[in-house]
């Protein structure tokens, strides 16, 4: 009877140390901070819409690829949040911080808009090509006047900015440049 209850009680033992992974490791978008204020729309309202993606779910998940064709995802790193919510937030901050509009909104407030800007993700990943390691963002901005039904101007943001390391967190770091270089650009364009 002895033996009958040991052997499960090992089995047990061993999975339990078999199971234990590298700790998860999440990673978050930051929104640079600007002193130059624009008053183009000074007196009009914006409103973010939620940011889609037209090629993969863009969720948690960091995804990486060794070539066109394959894409995988990275098993103990990930996003803080979805990556449609940390780009609205960090657009969010930099249209406010910028001044260039009355109030900028989040696409669940009720408040009526005079311009909303829509944003479509085409590519937002780390691409390893040989001894080539680069963040990828591609992400096009549609300003739309709610007013009148039109569309304003549309633009397609597309950067490639090499990794400091072929890891999670170098990826991270080279996406948070181009961040930087995309909420520049965005205000200028705008």
């Amino acid at each position: 009877m002895k033996q009958g209850i040991l052997v499960p009680v090992i089995l047990l033992l061993l999975g339990a140390c078999a199971g234990k992974q590298a700790p998860l490791t999440t990673y978050v978008l930051h929104a640079p901070s600007y002193s130059t204020k624009f008053a183009k729309y000074r007196d009009k309202t914006l409103k973010l819409a939620y940011t889609r993606s037209i090629t993969h779910k863009a969720g948690y998940k960091m995804l990486y690829s060794y070539a066109d064709a394959d894409q995988g995802a990275y098993q103990n790193s990930q996003w803080a949040n979805a990556v449609g919510r940390m780009l609205q937030g960090v657009l969010m901050d930099t249209l406010f911080q910028s001044g260039m509009f009355k109030a900028v909104l989040p696409y669940t407030s009720s408040l009526h808009e005079n311009y909303r800007l829509e944003s479509s993700i085409f590519d937002f990943s780390h691409h390893i090509r040989g001894a080539s390691s680069y963040a990828v963002v591609s992400i096009q901005f549609t300003l739309i006047s709610v007013d009148t039904g039109r569309l304003i101007k549309s633009r397609r943001f597309s950067y490639r900015q090499p990794t400091a390391t072929t890891d999670a967190r170098g990826y991270a770091g080279a996406t948070n440049q181009i961040i930087k270089r995309l909420s520049s650009d965005l205000l200028r364009w705008l």
